[in-house]
């Protein structure tokens, strides 16, 4: 690989040297570029900081007594192009006035020739003392060598912080750092802009293996670690490939951004991927290919960083060697590791590897495999074949698995870890390390998954019970729970394969169900929840719930109690499932909504219209009598008609009548705010002479103050007044700060209904990195419902501020008037949905229609 020039340090001015610097780094990228060598780099990065610290401390002039060490990533000579420089400058003594002078002027020298210094000046008491109290101290440390100075100082150094450390504590303070460092990222490698240095799976999960082997005495390297028993050969050879190929993408990776960036964001991940020679597949684009590329990495530096770490943990343990105690003629026990008997089982037998997570599940004294058994599960994967998926033995133990009272997310992650559940079930193994672009799931599609099984197996936990009760009662009450297990694993199994994956995922189930003798009614079940596990979630958000004839039809499709039950649970399951950002209360409120109503539809409890009125009347009374309101109020009813009483409960028409009956028929608009009952967001009501505008200004005043409209219920009464209640959420607020807003949105919106101007133009924002990198395709549909009684709108694009005053404005241009709107954001991914009057004369000509179509798709493109 060509070098650059050996980077010429003369007494010139900092300008210089600075420049001189920045070219020889250019050089660096440049040669990186032609002859990608991703360790030499990082040498050769190292020894050119080495130079110019080398020089500055040079030209300061130090006497005996100080001495400038390299520490962190730059001490183990990992210097990446835009990482900090982490030196230490160790002293005899405290520095007196000349000696701080110098150096003051030293860091300040680092700084102006473009080093990113990371620096502390401690003697060597002080770094001993330090890295008592802090681990990350420590592990500094651990790594420092020296660049130039006192070499006397620096041994004197060394010594006393070797002597000083206290290796079961570190390690033991290691072990909790990555635990708590893998919880942050929700214990999974598999987010769509992973952290290649902080994630699981990546390259601190490589230098933590290193960090203890190194306090213990075992050597810094890979081959080190062979030496010392705790890896094969190939395996320290793996290792190695593994660490390459993350170190490559972070070079990269801070080339590309040009700053210090460890996030693989979507911004580069297709300039990564060209600069990486991934190329575009059917059905995938090179970003895919490369991001693939990296979570398969990821998964295997987590797996042998699961080896390392409990072998180094057993070095370090003061419990003697103990015997193994047998299980059977397979397994045994020690330190609460389960053990081969014989190295060769899982080659005699490979059903032994299904039997092993079994062991682990039935048995409280195992905790996990041990490190040589895991070993030999890898070496015996591809003894999973059609023969071993066709025998009736490992069907029954994998559906064992499935059924075990306990450990099943567990035993599935594990299964995934070590590529066992990924060769039993090869479409599973087809969807390992696949992005899911839809800009609302912000996992793999394996993760996703394994987030929806573990949702469910969560809500069967007594110590869970508090957050989502009423699914917790449900499932305890549900006969054979693997159903919705099985459901879970395969509702999204087939995404990416082109086609519906609904369809494809429901026939890869029916086989499953049939090879492993589920029975038929459970088959049944399984392929129609796997098939129908997005209608649910559609209709919740999409259509209006408060219309009687949307719930029954709703009911009629779902057919009986148990059907309702498991799509429910998997529904909430799954939506929890793609990003702690997507849940939230009035999804759950909507969901349990729809539950309840059709529950009571297949119970035989289905009320008349003309019943549910009437019990919506009763129970507004009793809430209205219990707050104290008085009875000539209902006088306001009489402006109402059946349609109110049809579309809204009993709670929103005590509110909507305790607010309006002293102002029925006032010219002045009345808006009132209360934090919504769910808990979650601001229900506003707005009641006024009815006007086109009227949604468009609504619209445009809530993007201004930033809140997010989710629902809107539109109704005018037959005396020509507009009832209109929207719930809007600010996604960062809280319910106190929303109290706080209330009688700001009364008096701010009230005043611009009525305002002289035109709806204000919509809020100019910018579409996020995610919607600007994989961009939806605006979609636009209008369609007569089943009835004809009104018209679906549907509206499918990249949110972004300003969105939906775009829609209403181009409704408000073509005079549509709505009924109802649901407002539905998934991420960065809006699925809007508007009930538009039938009678409207202008949807019954296509000519109008193909227009309103065509202005709205011009209005949601970015």
């Amino acid at each position: 690989m060509p070098q650059p020039e050996p980077l010429s340090l003369p007494p010139d001015s900092a300008q210089d040297l600075r420049a001189e610097l920045k070219q020889a780094r250019a050089e660096l990228a440049a040669c990186y570029q032609i002859h990608p060598h991703a360790n030499r780099y990082l040498r050769d990065h190292s020894q050119l900081v080495d130079a110019v610290l080398t020089r500055l401390w040079q030209q300061t002039g130090f006497d005996r007594g100080v001495a400038l060490v390299a520490a962190g990533g730059f001490g183990r000579r990992e210097q990446y192009p835009h990482s900090d420089v982490d030196v230490l400058i160790i002293l005899q003594d405290e520095p007196t006035g000349a000696l701080a002078g110098k150096l003051e002027k030293l860091i300040g020298a680092f700084w102006d020739v473009g080093l990113e210094i990371g620096h502390s000046v401690r003697t060597i008491r002080a770094c001993v003392e330090e890295s008592a109290r802090d681990v990350t101290i420590a592990t500094n440390l651990l790594e420092s060598r020296l660049i130039t100075g006192d070499r006397r100082l620096f041994h004197e150094f060394e010594r006393a912080f070797h002597q000083s450390l206290d290796v079961p504590a570190f390690v033991e303070a290691k072990l909790l750092e990555q635990q708590q460092r893998h919880t942050r990222f929700q214990d999974s490698a598999y987010n769509l802009e992973p952290n290649l240095k902080e994630s699981p799976g990546g390259l601190r999960d490589l230098q933590n293996c290193l960090w203890i082997s190194h306090a213990l005495g075992l050597g810094d390297s890979w081959n080190a670690l062979a030496r010392a028993g705790l890896l094969t050969a190939t395996e320290a050879r793996q290792v190695s490939r593994l660490e390459t190929t993350l170190r490559d993408l972070r070079i990269r990776l801070h080339h590309v951004a040009h700053r210090r960036e460890d996030r693989l964001l979507f911004d580069f991940q297709e300039t990564l991927a060209r600069e990486a020679g991934c190329q575009a597949q059917r059905n995938r684009a090179a970003s895919e290919v490369l991001m693939q590329r990296y979570y398969r990495t990821a998964k295997r530096v987590r797996m042998l960083n699961h080896i390392l770490l409990v072998d180094l943990r057993a070095r370090v343990s003061a419990e003697p060697p103990s015997p193994a105690v047998s299980i059977n003629a397979r397994f045994a026990h020690r330190h609460g590791l389960l053990e081969l008997a014989d190295p060769e089982v899982f080659e005699k037998m490979p059903g032994a590897m299904l039997e092993a997570f079994r062991l682990l599940q039935e048995r409280s004294d195992l905790d996990d495999l041990a490190p040589a058994t895991v070993r030999a599960m890898v070496r015996a994967l591809p003894r999973i074949d059609a023969a071993f998926r066709r025998a009736a033995d490992n069907r029954a133990q994998f559906i064992a698995i499935v059924r075990a009272p306990r450990g099943l997310t567990h035993t599935l992650r594990r299964m995934n870890l070590y590529g066992v559940l990924g060769r039993y079930l090869p479409a599973f193994g087809r969807i390992v390390g696949q992005m899911q672009h839809d800009l609302f799931h912000v996992y793999t599609v394996d993760e996703h998954i394994l987030f929806v099984v573990r949702n469910l197996r969560r809500f069967t936990l007594a110590e869970y019970a508090h957050e989502y009760p009423l699914c917790s009662r449900l499932i305890a009450n549900f006969a054979r729970p693997e159903v919705l297990y099985i459901a879970g694993l395969f509702h999204d199994i087939a995404k990416g394969r082109g086609g519906d994956h609904s369809t494809l995922g429901a026939a890869d189930t029916r086989r499953f169900c049939h090879e492993h003798g589920i029975p038929e009614d459970d088959t049944q079940l399984v392929v129609w929840l796997v098939e129908q596990h997005l209608m649910m979630s559609a209709t919740a958000q999409k259509q209006d719930l408060s219309d009687p004839d949307v719930i029954v039809a709703f009911a009629h499709k779902v057919g009986d109690l148990r059907r309702l039950t498991a799509l429910y649970l998997l529904t909430v399951a799954d939506i929890r499932g793609t990003s702690p950002k997507v849940w939230n209360a009035w999804k759950g409120k909507l969901l349990e909504e729809l539950f309840r109503a059709t529950q009571r539809i297949l119970s035989g409890g289905a009320a008349s219209h003309d019943e549910q009125m009437e019990a919506r009347r009763a129970e507004a009374r009793r809430i209205l009598a219990h707050e104290a309101v008085p009875r000539e109020a209902e006088r306001f009813w009489r402006e109402l008609d059946d349609i109110y009483f049809l579309r809204h409960g009993a709670q929103e028409i005590a509110w909507h009548t305790r607010m309006l009956y002293p102002f029925v028929h006032t010219t002045e608009p009345i808006v009132r705010a209360r934090v919504a009952p769910h808990g979650e967001g601001i229900q506003v009501l707005i009641y006024t002479p009815d006007r086109d505008d009227l949604f468009a200004r609504i619209c445009a005043f809530f993007e201004r103050v930033n809140y997010n409209i989710v629902e809107a219920k539109i109704y005018t009464a037959p005396h020509g007044y507009a009832l209109d209640t929207f719930l809007v959420l600010d996604m960062g607020g809280a319910a106190q700060h929303y109290r706080d807003l209330l009688s700001f949105i009364e008096y701010e919106l009230s005043r611009r209904i009525v305002a002289e101007n035109l709806p204000e133009s919509p809020v100019q924002g910018r579409v996020s990195r995610q919607v600007k990198h994989f961009p939806i395709e605006p979609k636009v549909s209008i369609l007569p419902d089943e009835r004809g009684q009104y018209h679906v709108l549907s509206v499918t694009a990249g949110d972004r501020p300003g969105l939906l005053s775009r829609i209403a404005q181009v409704l408000l241009q073509h005079q549509i008037h709505l009924h109802t709107a649901k407002i539905a954001t998934l991420g960065e991914r809006a699925e809007d949905t508007f009930l538009v009057r039938a009678n409207d004369e202008r949807l019954s000509n296509v000519k109008a229609v193909l227009k309103l179509e065509t202005d709205l798709i011009a209005a949601l493109k970015p």
